[in-house]
């Protein structure tokens, strides 16, 4: 397991285009339409959206079993059950009941509810493919340096999120290293909800040690580099922000805006 996942930039073939995108240009493009689907009430414009990220995202990233088993299984059937929840929830007074899906004693759940429930399953799902879009092929670090670079934000504010956001995957590691040592030393073995309480609370105490240490450590390295010491520092890695970024953006923007053109003049 890597300290850091985050650090290393994705080698990928030339087609995979989303890895060679400045981050910023990756976050702005789609939140206009982000924003914008809040206030969509139909089921077309989510469905648009979500084709639209997943054609970029089969093209744009390298794809792995676990994508693959996130964009076909786990964020269609999370549309569906977020869907049914709330057509459950809906008041019935509020919507079409011409047709009847399902009756039990005096409680009926109408067709307009399910029609409903669903745009805003597909709504939802449609606004987290579309963070995937950045969310897939950006790293930590370069997302930090982007917002340093282009968007002016204070080095002292960016690099010590970095730093925290580095603990993550620290703590992982951490856990996974002491985990292998009372399996080694056979410490709290057992099965049951007791055993399962007895080995996580062996846990606790020396991920905190480790967790102080690598704060010490941090802090040291920062000390060493005379880290907030000036108002500017120089970058080892530049973020460019090229034309190939101001085409996507725009792209993007132009095909958010034919999809509501679009679905809203067919209605």
């Amino acid at each position: 397991m890597r300290e850091d996942p985050y650090a290393d930039a994705v080698t990928a073939a030339p087609v995979r285009f989303l890895y060679r995108l400045n981050p910023l240009a990756k976050l702005l493009a789609p939140v206009p339409a982000m924003v914008l689907l809040v206030f969509v009430r139909d089921l077309a414009t989510p469905l648009a959206f979500l084709a639209l990220t997943y054609g970029i995202l089969l093209v744009g990233v390298s794809f792995t079993r676990r994508l693959v088993l996130l964009l076909a299984v786990a964020l269609p059937l999370g549309a569906l059950l977020i869907g049914f929840g709330f057509s459950l929830w809906i008041d019935p007074a509020n919507v079409d009941r011409s047709v009847t899906v399902w009756q039990v004693g005096s409680w009926t759940l109408y067709g307009g509810a399910v029609a409903t429930g669903l745009a805003t399953g597909v709504r939802i799902a449609a606004i987290v493919a579309l963070s995937l879009i950045v969310g897939l092929s950006t790293t930590g670090p370069d997302l930090v340096r982007s917002t340093v670079q282009q968007l002016r934000v204070p080095y002292r504010i960016g690099y010590t999120a970095l730093a925290a956001f580095r603990f993550v995957p620290r703590f992982g590691h951490e856990l996974e290293v002491i985990r292998h040592a009372h399996r080694v030393r056979g410490a709290h073995s057992g099965r049951g909800p007791f055993a399962l309480l007895a080995r996580w609370g062996g846990y606790v105490v020396p991920l905190l040690a480790g967790a102080i240490r690598h704060a010490e450590r941090v802090a040291l390295a920062m000390d060493a580099r005379a880290f907030g010491a000036h108002p500017d520092r120089t970058e080892r890695h530049i973020v460019p922000f090229r034309a190939r970024d101001t085409v996507f953006i725009c792209l993007f923007v132009a095909a958010s805006a034919t999809i509501f053109l679009v679905v809203a003049s067919s209605r």
